[in-house]
């Protein structure tokens, strides 16, 4: 089984993600508190993510939380993404507010 390491723009932090562990998950053994996980199928749309680096593979996702041009700009739902090498991440709507605001070191720009 492969391994990759997964860093969060926002937040700086980093953590170890095999092939088979979606990026949600992976950001829910943060220990962070409120993270949404909504219906982990793809179809609420709380866990977008935009991709900023890296390759990774999906599964289906909801034309209503996720266009043809936000796939193709690499803005996808966290749920139903698994790595494929090392990836860089900037959490986006509403799971940006509980990912970030444990975060001492909010600077500007990031971590509304």
């Amino acid at each position: 089984m492969s391994y990759y390491t997964v860093t969060i723009e926002d937040t700086g932090e980093s953590y170890r993600a095999s092939e088979k562990q979606t990026v949600l998950d992976g950001m829910a053994m943060l220990g962070k508190k409120g993270i949404p996980v909504g219906c982990c199928g793809g179809g609420c749309g709380v866990c977008k993510i935009e991709i900023l680096s890296g390759s990774y593979t999906k599964r289906v996702m909801s034309r209503e939380h996720v266009s043809v041009e936000d796939e193709a700009n690499n803005r996808v739902l966290a749920c139903r993404v698994w790595p494929t090498s090392d990836l860089r991440l900037r959490v986006l709507g509403k799971m940006n507010k509980n990912l970030c605001r444990d975060n001492a070191a909010v600077s500007e720009g990031s971590c509304l």
